[in-house]
Protein backbone atom coordinates (compact mmCIF):
# COMPACT_ATOMS: atom_id res chain seq x y z
CA UNK A 1 0.00 0.00 0.00
CA UNK A 2 1.08 3.21 -0.67
CA UNK A 3 2.28 5.31 2.20
CA UNK A 4 -0.45 8.73 2.61
CA UNK A 5 1.57 12.21 2.57
CA UNK A 6 1.44 13.52 6.00
CA UNK A 7 2.22 17.50 6.79
CA UNK A 8 5.06 17.17 4.29
CA UNK A 9 8.85 18.26 5.40
CA UNK A 10 7.43 17.27 8.93
CA UNK A 11 9.31 14.53 10.23
CA UNK A 12 8.63 12.43 12.78
CA UNK A 13 10.60 12.53 16.13
CA UNK A 14 10.45 10.00 19.25
CA UNK A 15 10.36 11.97 22.67
CA UNK A 16 13.35 11.49 25.21
CA UNK A 17 11.07 10.59 28.11
CA UNK A 18 13.02 9.38 31.63
CA UNK A 19 13.87 6.47 32.02
CA UNK A 20 13.99 6.29 35.46
CA UNK A 21 11.25 6.43 38.27
CA UNK A 22 12.57 9.41 39.95
CA UNK A 23 12.83 10.90 36.74
CA UNK A 24 9.33 10.09 35.81
CA UNK A 25 7.99 11.59 39.14
CA UNK A 26 9.45 14.62 38.87
CA UNK A 27 8.22 15.10 35.41
CA UNK A 28 5.00 14.41 36.50
CA UNK A 29 5.02 16.72 39.88
CA UNK A 30 6.28 19.39 37.07
CA UNK A 31 3.23 19.18 34.73
CA UNK A 32 0.76 18.70 37.53
CA UNK A 33 1.97 22.16 38.99
CA UNK A 34 2.06 23.93 36.04
CA UNK A 35 -1.71 21.88 34.92
CA UNK A 36 -2.67 23.76 38.59
CA UNK A 37 -1.06 27.19 37.65
CA UNK A 38 -2.00 27.52 34.51
CA UNK A 39 -5.71 26.48 34.86
CA UNK A 40 -5.63 28.69 37.81
CA UNK A 41 -4.34 32.26 36.20
CA UNK A 42 -5.46 31.56 32.07
CA UNK A 43 -8.27 30.12 31.09
CA UNK A 44 -11.72 31.44 31.92
CA UNK A 45 -13.79 28.67 34.15
CA UNK A 46 -17.22 28.50 33.31
CA UNK A 47 -19.10 27.40 36.65
CA UNK A 48 -20.91 24.58 35.05
CA UNK A 49 -23.14 27.16 33.18
CA UNK A 50 -24.35 24.41 30.62
CA UNK A 51 -25.24 21.70 33.52
CA UNK A 52 -27.34 23.89 35.51
CA UNK A 53 -29.35 24.62 32.14
CA UNK A 54 -29.96 20.95 32.26
CA UNK A 55 -30.37 21.09 35.95
CA UNK A 56 -33.04 24.03 35.75
CA UNK A 57 -34.91 22.22 32.75
CA UNK A 58 -35.22 18.84 34.79
CA UNK A 59 -36.08 20.62 37.97
CA UNK A 60 -38.99 22.72 36.04
CA UNK A 61 -40.33 19.67 34.41
CA UNK A 62 -40.20 17.50 37.05
CA UNK A 63 -41.19 19.33 39.78
CA UNK A 64 -42.89 22.57 38.73
CA UNK A 65 -45.51 21.04 35.53
CA UNK A 66 -42.93 23.26 33.13
CA UNK A 67 -42.03 22.91 29.58
CA UNK A 68 -38.86 21.49 28.39
CA UNK A 69 -37.90 24.25 25.61
CA UNK A 70 -39.67 26.65 27.95
CA UNK A 71 -37.12 26.80 30.80
CA UNK A 72 -34.36 29.66 30.64
CA UNK A 73 -31.34 30.21 32.99
CA UNK A 74 -32.33 33.41 34.53
CA UNK A 75 -30.70 36.18 33.23
CA UNK A 76 -30.30 34.80 29.94
CA UNK A 77 -31.63 33.80 27.04
CA UNK A 78 -30.16 30.33 27.20
CA UNK A 79 -32.15 27.63 27.94
CA UNK A 80 -32.73 23.56 26.77
CA UNK A 81 -31.17 22.76 23.14
CA UNK A 82 -31.02 18.82 22.50
CA UNK A 83 -33.77 16.10 21.63
CA UNK A 84 -36.32 15.09 24.21
CA UNK A 85 -34.65 12.16 24.94
CA UNK A 86 -31.82 13.50 26.39
CA UNK A 87 -33.99 15.37 28.66
CA UNK A 88 -35.30 11.97 29.55
CA UNK A 89 -32.07 10.46 29.85
CA UNK A 90 -30.97 13.41 32.80
CA UNK A 91 -34.33 12.68 34.91
CA UNK A 92 -32.93 11.22 37.37
CA UNK A 93 -30.96 15.03 38.08
CA UNK A 94 -34.50 15.66 39.46
CA UNK A 95 -33.59 12.97 42.50
CA UNK A 96 -30.64 14.92 43.80
CA UNK A 97 -29.40 18.92 44.65
CA UNK A 98 -27.47 20.85 42.30
CA UNK A 99 -24.26 20.08 43.90
CA UNK A 100 -24.98 16.72 44.12
CA UNK A 101 -25.34 16.76 40.71
CA UNK A 102 -22.56 18.72 39.55
CA UNK A 103 -20.24 15.72 40.90
CA UNK A 104 -22.24 13.32 39.87
CA UNK A 105 -21.36 15.17 36.35
CA UNK A 106 -17.57 15.15 36.99
CA UNK A 107 -17.43 11.88 37.45
CA UNK A 108 -19.67 10.37 34.75
CA UNK A 109 -17.05 12.94 32.60
CA UNK A 110 -14.20 11.43 34.54
CA UNK A 111 -14.95 8.16 33.41
CA UNK A 112 -15.99 8.97 29.94
CA UNK A 113 -12.62 10.66 29.60
CA UNK A 114 -10.79 7.23 30.61
CA UNK A 115 -12.83 4.98 28.62
CA UNK A 116 -12.18 7.46 25.99
CA UNK A 117 -8.65 7.11 26.43
CA UNK A 118 -8.42 3.17 27.01
CA UNK A 119 -9.76 2.63 23.56
CA UNK A 120 -7.79 5.02 21.63
CA UNK A 121 -4.20 5.17 23.67
CA UNK A 122 -4.64 2.23 26.21
CA UNK A 123 -2.21 -0.48 24.46
CA UNK A 124 0.55 1.99 23.93
CA UNK A 125 0.05 3.63 27.51
CA UNK A 126 0.16 0.39 29.61
CA UNK A 127 3.44 -0.06 28.27
CA UNK A 128 5.10 2.69 30.27
CA UNK A 129 2.44 1.75 33.14
CA UNK A 130 1.08 4.82 35.66
CA UNK A 131 3.40 7.12 34.69
CA UNK A 132 1.98 6.81 31.11
CA UNK A 133 -1.73 7.04 32.44
CA UNK A 134 -0.08 10.34 34.85
CA UNK A 135 1.08 11.94 31.69
CA UNK A 136 -1.49 11.90 29.53
CA UNK A 137 -3.97 13.43 32.46
CA UNK A 138 -1.44 16.18 33.08
CA UNK A 139 -1.91 16.73 28.68
CA UNK A 140 -5.72 16.09 28.66
CA UNK A 141 -6.01 18.58 31.78
CA UNK A 142 -4.37 21.54 29.50
CA UNK A 143 -6.28 20.78 26.52
CA UNK A 144 -9.31 23.67 26.04
CA UNK A 145 -11.89 21.16 24.44
CA UNK A 146 -11.73 18.85 27.35
CA UNK A 147 -11.00 21.70 29.95
CA UNK A 148 -14.51 23.19 28.69
CA UNK A 149 -16.14 20.19 28.94
CA UNK A 150 -15.73 20.12 32.59
CA UNK A 151 -16.19 23.60 33.31
CA UNK A 152 -19.08 23.59 31.54
CA UNK A 153 -20.51 20.25 32.69
CA UNK A 154 -20.93 19.13 29.35
CA UNK A 155 -21.95 15.73 27.72
CA UNK A 156 -18.91 16.28 25.02
CA UNK A 157 -17.06 13.13 26.24
CA UNK A 158 -20.18 10.81 27.30
CA UNK A 159 -21.25 11.07 23.68
CA UNK A 160 -17.57 10.51 22.60
CA UNK A 161 -17.32 7.43 24.73
CA UNK A 162 -20.53 5.80 23.48
CA UNK A 163 -19.50 6.40 19.84
CA UNK A 164 -16.28 5.08 20.55
CA UNK A 165 -17.78 1.78 21.94
CA UNK A 166 -18.93 1.27 18.53
CA UNK A 167 -14.78 1.62 17.35
CA UNK A 168 -14.16 -0.65 19.95
CA UNK A 169 -16.35 -3.67 18.72
CA UNK A 170 -16.03 -3.12 15.22
CA UNK A 171 -11.71 -3.04 15.38
CA UNK A 172 -11.51 -6.09 17.88
CA UNK A 173 -13.96 -8.16 15.46
CA UNK A 174 -17.14 -7.83 16.73
CA UNK A 175 -18.60 -5.34 14.52
CA UNK A 176 -22.01 -7.43 15.04
CA UNK A 177 -22.63 -5.59 17.99
CA UNK A 178 -21.88 -2.44 17.13
CA UNK A 179 -24.32 0.44 16.34
CA UNK A 180 -25.69 0.50 19.59
CA UNK A 181 -23.47 3.55 20.84
CA UNK A 182 -23.73 5.70 18.32
CA UNK A 183 -27.12 5.21 18.28
CA UNK A 184 -28.12 6.30 21.86
CA UNK A 185 -25.52 9.19 20.96
CA UNK A 186 -27.62 10.73 17.80
CA UNK A 187 -30.48 10.14 20.13
CA UNK A 188 -29.23 12.49 22.58
CA UNK A 189 -27.65 15.11 20.17
CA UNK A 190 -27.96 15.01 16.84
CA UNK A 191 -24.55 15.16 15.56
CA UNK A 192 -23.35 11.95 16.10
CA UNK A 193 -25.81 10.85 13.26
CA UNK A 194 -22.87 11.63 11.17
CA UNK A 195 -21.24 8.61 12.26
CA UNK A 196 -24.30 6.24 10.73
CA UNK A 197 -23.34 7.71 7.57
CA UNK A 198 -19.74 6.36 8.20
CA UNK A 199 -21.15 2.73 8.91
CA UNK A 200 -23.21 2.67 5.61
CA UNK A 201 -19.55 4.08 3.78
CA UNK A 202 -17.76 0.95 5.34
CA UNK A 203 -20.42 -1.30 4.11
CA UNK A 204 -21.30 -2.19 7.77
CA UNK A 205 -25.40 -2.98 7.19
CA UNK A 206 -25.78 -4.37 10.37
CA UNK A 207 -24.03 -2.22 12.38
CA UNK A 208 -25.90 0.98 10.24
CA UNK A 209 -29.32 -0.82 10.85
CA UNK A 210 -29.08 -1.57 14.68
CA UNK A 211 -27.79 2.37 15.08
CA UNK A 212 -30.59 3.91 13.20
CA UNK A 213 -33.19 1.19 14.67
CA UNK A 214 -31.98 2.43 18.77
CA UNK A 215 -31.95 6.11 17.79
CA UNK A 216 -35.26 5.59 16.30
CA UNK A 217 -36.78 3.80 19.31
CA UNK A 218 -35.04 6.39 21.82
CA UNK A 219 -36.54 9.31 20.04
CA UNK A 220 -40.11 7.01 19.78
CA UNK A 221 -39.70 6.96 23.32
CA UNK A 222 -39.59 10.25 24.26
CA UNK A 223 -42.09 11.23 22.12
CA UNK A 224 -44.17 8.82 24.36
CA UNK A 225 -43.25 10.37 27.76
CA UNK A 226 -43.20 14.10 26.04
CA UNK A 227 -45.21 14.20 23.25
CA UNK A 228 -45.48 18.33 23.40
CA UNK A 229 -41.83 19.06 23.52
CA UNK A 230 -41.26 16.47 20.98
CA UNK A 231 -43.40 18.21 18.47
CA UNK A 232 -42.07 21.89 19.57
CA UNK A 233 -38.52 20.68 18.99
CA UNK A 234 -38.87 18.84 15.66
CA UNK A 235 -40.97 21.46 14.48
CA UNK A 236 -39.38 24.57 15.44
CA UNK A 237 -36.61 24.49 18.40
CA UNK A 238 -34.71 22.38 16.04
CA UNK A 239 -34.21 24.80 13.04
CA UNK A 240 -33.98 27.84 15.34
CA UNK A 241 -29.92 28.82 15.36
CA UNK A 242 -30.62 31.63 17.85
CA UNK A 243 -31.48 29.38 20.66
CA UNK A 244 -28.20 27.82 20.97
CA UNK A 245 -26.00 31.28 20.57
CA UNK A 246 -24.77 33.06 18.08
CA UNK A 247 -23.06 32.45 14.95
CA UNK A 248 -20.39 34.69 14.51
CA UNK A 249 -19.37 33.89 18.20
CA UNK A 250 -15.76 33.72 18.54
CA UNK A 251 -16.38 30.28 20.19
CA UNK A 252 -18.24 28.81 17.47
CA UNK A 253 -15.15 26.64 15.25
CA UNK A 254 -17.30 25.60 12.41
CA UNK A 255 -17.38 26.74 8.79
CA UNK A 256 -20.43 28.32 9.35
CA UNK A 257 -19.01 30.43 12.17
CA UNK A 258 -16.12 31.10 9.90
CA UNK A 259 -18.61 32.91 7.22
CA UNK A 260 -20.16 34.16 10.17
CA UNK A 261 -17.89 36.28 11.15
CA UNK A 262 -16.36 37.22 7.88
CA UNK A 263 -20.06 38.62 6.82
CA UNK A 264 -20.71 40.60 10.27
CA UNK A 265 -22.46 42.59 10.98
CA UNK A 266 -24.29 41.41 8.25
CA UNK A 267 -25.50 37.54 7.90
CA UNK A 268 -23.82 34.84 6.56
CA UNK A 269 -24.70 33.70 3.10
CA UNK A 270 -26.49 30.40 3.38
CA UNK A 271 -26.30 29.09 -0.12
CA UNK A 272 -22.41 29.33 0.47
CA UNK A 273 -22.27 27.15 3.95
CA UNK A 274 -23.97 24.95 2.01
CA UNK A 275 -21.62 24.76 -0.90
CA UNK A 276 -18.52 24.45 1.42
CA UNK A 277 -20.48 21.76 3.55
CA UNK A 278 -20.95 19.81 0.20
CA UNK A 279 -16.99 19.92 -0.48
CA UNK A 280 -16.17 19.14 3.30
CA UNK A 281 -18.34 15.89 3.04
CA UNK A 282 -17.18 14.93 -0.14
CA UNK A 283 -13.66 14.89 1.12
CA UNK A 284 -14.82 12.91 4.05
CA UNK A 285 -16.58 10.21 2.07
CA UNK A 286 -13.50 9.86 0.00
CA UNK A 287 -11.29 10.12 2.89
CA UNK A 288 -13.28 7.40 5.45
CA UNK A 289 -13.48 5.00 2.23
CA UNK A 290 -10.13 4.58 1.97
CA UNK A 291 -9.52 4.47 5.73
CA UNK A 292 -12.51 1.58 5.95
CA UNK A 293 -10.73 -0.21 2.85
CA UNK A 294 -7.28 -0.15 4.93
CA UNK A 295 -9.38 -1.62 7.86
CA UNK A 296 -8.04 1.52 9.97
CA UNK A 297 -11.13 2.36 11.64
CA UNK A 298 -9.53 4.61 14.01
CA UNK A 299 -9.01 7.20 11.22
CA UNK A 300 -12.60 6.04 10.13
CA UNK A 301 -13.69 7.18 12.80
CA UNK A 302 -11.51 10.43 13.35
CA UNK A 303 -12.21 11.97 9.99
CA UNK A 304 -15.97 11.47 10.60
CA UNK A 305 -15.67 13.61 13.90
CA UNK A 306 -13.76 16.08 12.42
CA UNK A 307 -16.58 16.60 9.35
CA UNK A 308 -19.14 16.81 12.11
CA UNK A 309 -17.23 19.84 13.74
CA UNK A 310 -16.81 22.10 10.08
CA UNK A 311 -20.63 20.92 8.66
CA UNK A 312 -22.34 21.37 12.26
CA UNK A 313 -23.85 24.81 12.36
CA UNK A 314 -22.27 25.35 15.37
CA UNK A 315 -19.49 24.22 16.99
CA UNK A 316 -18.59 25.09 20.02
CA UNK A 317 -14.67 24.96 21.17
CA UNK A 318 -15.95 22.30 23.74
CA UNK A 319 -17.25 20.30 21.17
CA UNK A 320 -13.57 19.78 19.76
CA UNK A 321 -13.25 17.06 22.01
CA UNK A 322 -14.15 15.20 18.80
CA UNK A 323 -10.68 16.09 17.82
CA UNK A 324 -9.08 13.32 20.52
CA UNK A 325 -9.65 10.30 17.74
CA UNK A 326 -7.54 12.31 15.33
CA UNK A 327 -4.64 13.16 17.98
CA UNK A 328 -4.47 9.01 18.78
CA UNK A 329 -3.89 8.68 14.64
CA UNK A 330 -0.79 11.12 15.01
CA UNK A 331 0.35 9.11 17.91
CA UNK A 332 0.00 5.90 16.31
CA UNK A 333 1.56 6.87 13.04
CA UNK A 334 4.46 8.77 15.37
CA UNK A 335 3.26 12.27 13.97
CA UNK A 336 4.77 13.55 16.93
CA UNK A 337 5.74 16.89 16.11
CA UNK A 338 2.59 17.76 14.09
CA UNK A 339 0.45 16.52 16.86
CA UNK A 340 2.26 18.55 19.57
CA UNK A 341 2.22 21.54 17.37
CA UNK A 342 -1.27 21.37 17.13
CA UNK A 343 -1.85 19.98 20.54
CA UNK A 344 -0.26 23.36 21.92
CA UNK A 345 -1.97 25.24 19.60
CA UNK A 346 -5.77 24.02 21.38
CA UNK A 347 -4.22 24.47 24.87
CA UNK A 348 -3.83 28.57 24.36
CA UNK A 349 -7.00 29.57 23.92
CA UNK A 350 -6.09 31.62 21.49
CA UNK A 351 -9.40 32.19 19.37
CA UNK A 352 -10.38 34.36 22.69
CA UNK A 353 -7.81 37.10 21.74
CA UNK A 354 -10.37 38.57 18.67
CA UNK A 355 -13.27 37.71 21.11
CA UNK A 356 -14.73 41.38 20.73
CA UNK A 357 -13.31 42.12 17.18
CA UNK A 358 -12.40 39.26 14.57
CA UNK A 359 -11.61 41.81 11.40
CA UNK A 360 -8.93 41.82 9.53
CA UNK A 361 -6.16 39.20 8.33
CA UNK A 362 -5.07 38.67 11.77
CA UNK A 363 -8.57 38.28 12.68
CA UNK A 364 -9.34 35.98 9.89
CA UNK A 365 -6.36 33.81 10.89
CA UNK A 366 -6.57 33.72 14.46
CA UNK A 367 -9.92 33.91 15.28
CA UNK A 368 -10.38 30.88 13.29
CA UNK A 369 -7.60 29.21 14.73
CA UNK A 370 -9.02 25.88 15.51
CA UNK A 371 -11.54 25.73 12.43
CA UNK A 372 -8.20 25.58 10.51
CA UNK A 373 -6.54 22.84 12.39
CA UNK A 374 -9.98 20.89 11.93
CA UNK A 375 -9.90 21.30 8.09
CA UNK A 376 -6.12 20.50 8.19
CA UNK A 377 -6.70 17.44 9.62
CA UNK A 378 -9.40 16.08 7.73
CA UNK A 379 -6.86 17.04 4.44
CA UNK A 380 -3.62 15.42 5.81
CA UNK A 381 -4.82 12.76 8.42
CA UNK A 382 -2.13 9.87 7.63
CA UNK A 383 -4.83 7.02 6.38
CA UNK A 384 -4.12 3.49 6.44
CA UNK A 385 -2.15 1.03 8.93
CA UNK A 386 1.44 1.53 9.68
CA UNK A 387 3.66 -1.43 9.04
CA UNK A 388 3.71 -2.35 12.49
CA UNK A 389 0.04 -1.96 13.30
CA UNK A 390 -1.30 -4.66 10.23
CA UNK A 391 -3.74 -7.02 11.32
CA UNK A 392 -2.36 -9.96 12.33
CA UNK A 393 -5.11 -12.19 10.30
CA UNK A 394 -2.85 -11.31 7.31
CA UNK A 395 0.52 -11.69 8.65
CA UNK A 396 -0.46 -15.25 9.85
CA UNK A 397 -2.14 -15.90 6.19
CA UNK A 398 1.29 -15.59 4.73
CA UNK A 399 3.20 -16.87 7.03
CA UNK A 400 0.72 -20.31 7.10
CA UNK A 401 2.63 -23.26 6.04
CA UNK A 402 0.51 -25.45 3.50
CA UNK A 403 -0.63 -28.64 4.11
CA UNK A 404 1.89 -31.94 2.89
CA UNK A 405 1.06 -33.28 -0.09
CA UNK A 406 -0.61 -36.94 -0.36
CA UNK A 407 1.77 -39.63 -0.29
CA UNK A 408 2.57 -40.98 -3.42
CA UNK A 409 1.97 -45.02 -3.52
CA UNK A 410 5.01 -46.90 -3.16
CA UNK A 411 7.04 -47.94 -5.88
CA UNK A 412 8.56 -51.62 -6.85
CA UNK A 413 12.22 -51.69 -8.29
CA UNK A 414 11.84 -53.77 -10.97
CA UNK A 415 13.32 -56.92 -11.66
CA UNK A 416 17.14 -57.35 -12.33
CA UNK A 417 18.02 -53.51 -10.88
CA UNK A 418 19.97 -52.81 -7.91
CA UNK A 419 17.71 -52.01 -5.11
CA UNK A 420 18.20 -48.42 -4.23
CA UNK A 421 18.34 -46.72 -1.05
CA UNK A 422 15.16 -44.60 0.23
CA UNK A 423 15.35 -41.82 -1.63
CA UNK A 424 16.32 -38.43 0.56
CA UNK A 425 18.77 -39.81 2.87
CA UNK A 426 19.93 -38.03 6.05
CA UNK A 427 21.81 -36.14 3.82
CA UNK A 428 19.07 -33.69 2.75
CA UNK A 429 20.04 -34.43 -1.04
CA UNK A 430 17.96 -35.98 -3.60
CA UNK A 431 18.36 -38.24 -6.69
CA UNK A 432 17.83 -34.97 -8.93
CA UNK A 433 15.65 -31.59 -8.44
CA UNK A 434 17.24 -28.06 -8.88
CA UNK A 435 16.73 -27.25 -5.23
CA UNK A 436 18.09 -30.17 -3.63
CA UNK A 437 20.60 -29.22 -0.62
CA UNK A 438 20.25 -25.78 -1.14
CA UNK A 439 19.63 -25.02 2.76
CA UNK A 440 16.90 -22.53 1.77
CA UNK A 441 14.60 -21.60 4.94
CA UNK A 442 11.43 -22.08 4.25
CA UNK A 443 8.64 -19.03 4.89
CA UNK A 444 4.90 -19.19 3.29
CA UNK A 445 5.83 -22.57 1.40
CA UNK A 446 9.26 -24.59 0.89
CA UNK A 447 11.01 -22.39 -2.13
CA UNK A 448 10.13 -19.10 -1.16
CA UNK A 449 8.68 -18.19 -4.38
CA UNK A 450 5.43 -16.92 -5.29
CA UNK A 451 5.12 -18.57 -8.58
CA UNK A 452 2.09 -21.21 -8.87
CA UNK A 453 2.48 -24.51 -7.07
CA UNK A 454 2.75 -26.31 -10.61
CA UNK A 455 5.82 -24.20 -11.70
CA UNK A 456 7.72 -24.66 -8.74
CA UNK A 457 10.69 -26.74 -8.46
CA UNK A 458 10.11 -29.32 -5.21
CA UNK A 459 12.46 -29.42 -2.52
CA UNK A 460 13.99 -32.36 -1.00
CA UNK A 461 12.28 -32.37 1.80
CA UNK A 462 9.56 -32.39 0.07
CA UNK A 463 10.55 -35.08 -2.42
CA UNK A 464 11.69 -37.29 0.65
CA UNK A 465 8.27 -37.48 2.46
CA UNK A 466 6.53 -38.24 -0.94
CA UNK A 467 8.18 -40.75 -2.50
CA UNK A 468 9.57 -43.84 -0.68
CA UNK A 469 10.97 -46.84 -2.57
CA UNK A 470 11.04 -50.02 -1.35
CA UNK A 471 14.23 -52.36 -1.58
CA UNK A 472 13.67 -55.63 -3.62
CA UNK A 473 13.26 -58.40 -2.00
CA UNK A 474 16.52 -60.27 -0.78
Amino acid sequence: MRRPRSFPGLPRVTPRLPRTDRGRLFLVLGLTAAVTVFTATVPLLRDWFDLRVYYGTIDAWAHHDGRIYDYLVPGTTYGFTYPPFAALSMLPMALVGLHTAIAIGLLLNLAALAAVVWILVGPALRRYGWFGFALAACLLALFEPVRDTFTFGQVNLLLLALVLSDLWLLATGRGRRAGVGIGLAAAIKLTPAIFIGMLLLARRWRAAGVATGVAAAATALAAWVAPDASRFYWTHALWDTDRIGRLGYVSNQSLQGVLARLAAPGEPSKALWAAAALVVLCVWAWRTSRAVAAEDWTAAFALTGLTACLVSPITWVHHLVWLLPAFAVLLRRRRLRVAGILYAILCTSVVWLWFDDASGVDGFVGSNAYTWITLGLLLWLPVGQPRAGRPTLIRRARATIPAPRQAAPAIAAAAGQPGPSVVGSATGRAAAGPAAGTGRVSRSDPTGSTRPDALKPQSSSERASSYTVNPPPA
